[in-house]
Formats: C-alpha cells, structure tokens, sequence
C-alpha cells in the first residue's frame, strides 16, 4: 500500500467513469480528494437535444489518455503510485461503458495494480466521504440523475446496498431534458429549469404528484414516476398556446421543478422514518439542484434527519466519486474484480462491485 511523506497508509485509488457523456478520472488518498479531471461532450450533443451513444463512446476514446495525466499531473503522483484502479462497469450507455472499462484494464495490465468493477449509483453515494467523511451507516440514499432516480438502504457501503424504491419510467433528470425541450431551453434541461425556476411562481400551477396517492402505496410506496407529470406539463403548455396566450417559462419551471422536489424529498423521508435511519444521502447530477436541496435541508430538519450532500461539481459523473467507491473497497479488503469481468450496462443497484464474479 501507498505511503506518502507523512507516513499515510490510506489507500490511493484512481478512477475512471465514462457511463454516459463525461469522461472523468478522479484519484484520491482515503477520503482526500487530490485530483478530478473531467472531459465532458455535452456540447457535442446538444444540438441533437440529448446523449448520442456513439459520438459519447469515440469522445472517451479521444479523451481517456489525456484525462488520466492530467488526473497523475493535479495529484503529483505516477500510476506507480496507485494502490487500485476502480472504473464504473455499469449501469450506464454500453459503448461509452466498455471505453472506461476496456482503459482500467489496460491500465491494471501494465502496472499490476489491483482493478475493481464497481457500480456507478454505488459510487455516486461513495462521492460523499471526500466532503463529508465516513457514512454512517446504514443510511438511506437518494439517487436523482438523467438516467436514474432511485432510493437506496445502504447497510455497507462495502458490499451490502438494498433498493428500496426507483423510477418506473422516466428518471427526474429525463424529465427536466424533456420540459426544459418543451419551454425552449437547451440541453442539459436542469441547470436551466432551475435557473429560470428562480424567476418563477411555484404555486402558479399545481402539476401532478406521480405514484403519490393512496392506490400507489402498497405497491409504488418509494418508487416515482415522472411520465406523467412531462406530459401534464406538455398538454397545458399546448392548451395555453392554442387560447393564444404567452407561455410563462419561469412559472412553469418553477411548478414542475416543485413537482419534482416535492415526491423526491417526501418519499426520501418516508423510507428514512419506516426503516429507522437518521441519515439521508442524497447523489446524483439533480441533487444539484437549488431547490431540491433547499427543500430536502427543510423536511429532513423538521423530521430530525440528517442530510448530506457533495458539492455540485460532485454530484455530477465525475471520476473522484469512483476512487472513493475504490478507496473504500481497498480500505475494507474487498477482493480486487476479476480481470474478464464486463461492462453491464444494466447492472443491479445492489451489486456494489464485481468482486470475484461475472
């Protein structure tokens, strides 16, 4: 294991994440976070409104060796130095995930340093420890991103993490792309809807709650659904145009974004409240969000609960989230990955890394 000048024996992971459109190589030394290199392709897709999978995969291709130096040149360190290389193998868009996945093993081949697949949702919650320390556990985790949105028993960061409850059609991040689309803002639809949101009456249209009333209970009790609620959206901003009368971007943003923030946060609370857990973590490039987090901070005060969060900047795909997920493995003597495992790209929540198995 890694010692620097100091005397440390904490572990130095690099890792590298490539699911969707941002190449990220983070590396970190225990919980300290020493460098955090992203190549993001956004705007390569913007003008198609939304994530191409192929031109995603041959900008990882492009970016990956050159992320992964700038990543050695922050930290000041050689690949020599790394006690592990932990690369996303899912979920996540296949091609962009077998970039990342076929890099990690080269790079492990090379050196002989210890690879481990791990889980992408695992290791946004992972990002956590880099600001905030070790996570009490068990915790409950909310994940809200573009492709996900999901509610999480975690019991052991290290191997034990439980679904409780997650979108049945589209991901809250999906559904921000999709309005933001439909109010004429650009893509990625969050920052925008949010930013607009800002200007904007919450109260002036009450838009509906997915899977929230007393039907949806027994079987969708943590679950969301956000389908709905876009197509809500989509038929008022059709009827209001139809009467001839100006759409209010920054009211109807604001009225979705509460939408949104308003089943999120109180399912997060229910599931926190029926299983006994004091601590929210909540991960994800829409924990981001201004509003969620300011609405989250509030009900998990009136509840009594704990919340926590990384900075924006961390929230979204990032490399330093997959070393901290490394970091922890390593510390916990987790079994390094087998080197023929694959990229999933619909990999279980509750597979945290693909330790000894395929």
């Amino acid at each position: 294991m890694n010692n620097d000048s100091s005397g440390s024996a904490e572990p130095v992971v690099m890792g590298i994440e490539t699911s969707c459109d941002e190449t990220g190589v983070g590396i970190v030394r225990g919980h300290e976070l020493l460098a955090d290199a992203v190549a993001s392709s956004v705007e390569e897709h913007a003008r198609f409104g939304g994530v191409v999978p192929e031109v995603a995969s041959r900008a990882h291709l492009e970016a990956m060796v050159p992320t992964v130096q700038r990543a050695l040149d922050d930290a000041g360190l050689t690949l020599a130095d790394l006690d592990g290389i932990a690369v996303t193998a899912g979920p996540g868009l296949a091609g962009a995930l077998m970039v990342g996945v076929g890099a990690a093993k080269a790079y492990s081949l090379a050196t002989g340093v210890p690879l481990y697949g791990v889980n992408h949702l695992s290791a946004h919650i992972a990002v956590d420890t880099l600001e905030n320390g070790p996570i009490p556990e068990p915790a409950i985790g909310l994940l809200v991103s573009g492709g996900h949105s999901t509610i999480m028993m975690v019991e052991d960061l290290a191997g034990k993490v439980t679904q409780l409850g997650a979108s049945i059609d589209d991901a809250a991040g999906e559904a921000f792309d999709k309005v933001a689309r439909l109010l004429g803002l650009p893509f990625p639809g969050g920052p925008y809807i949010d930013r607009a949101a800002k200007e904007g009456d919450r109260a002036f249209v009450r838009f509906p709650r997915g899977l929230s009333a007393a039907k949806d209970q027994e079987h969708h009790r943590y679950d969301f659904s956000f389908s709905g609620l876009k197509t809500a959206v989509a038929r008022w901003i059709e009827a209001r145009r139809l009467d001839g009368e100006d759409v209010p971007v920054n009211d109807v943003a604001a009225a979705f974004q509460e939408a949104v923030c308003d089943v999120l946060t109180r399912k997060a609370i229910l599931a926190a409240k029926e299983h006994g857990v004091d601590t929210i973590l909540l991960g994800g490039g829409v924990a981001a969000n201004s509003r969620l987090r300011a609405l989250a901070t509030e009900r998990a005060e009136q509840a009594g609960i704990t919340l926590r969060y990384p900075r924006p900047k961390l929230c979204t795909d990032n490399g330093a989230m997959v070393a901290a997920l490394g970091s922890h493995l390593v510390a916990a003597g987790v079994s390094p990955s087998r080197f023929d495992f694959p990229a999933n790209s619909s990999m279980d929540v509750e597979i945290v890394s693909l330790a000894d198995r395929l």
